[in-house]
């Protein structure tokens, strides 16, 4: 069943987000079992939602991928996450 990522990172600024993207590369480089991602940003920090085919593909990507790539950055301290099996994924139109 797949896996909800909920994510809130204290401190993450939309320039940090932006750069992070580039270097990690998860849009044109897309990671084993990503489903869907979406950031905003509130209170200082940055809000992630995503699906995942599993949490484990989840957990290969941070460890691989995405903290080596924060670390890079510069990005300090860590996010507040959560993980959640989903009930029902509906996506009818991606943009």
């Amino acid at each position: 069943m797949a896996t909800i990522m909920k994510m809130r990172w204290e401190g993450v600024t939309p320039e940090q987000y932006d750069e992070a993207r580039k270097t990690v590369g998860w849009e044109s480089n897309v990671p084993k079992g990503a489903i869907h991602h979406v950031a905003w940003f509130t209170d200082g920090g940055i809000n992630v939602i995503d699906v995942w085919e599993s949490a484990q593909d989840f957990n290969d990507f941070v460890e691989k991928r995405l903290m080596p790539g924060v670390q890079q950055v510069g990005i300090q301290g860590e996010p507040n996450v959560e993980l959640h099996e989903a009930h029902a994924v509906f996506a009818p139109r991606e943009t």
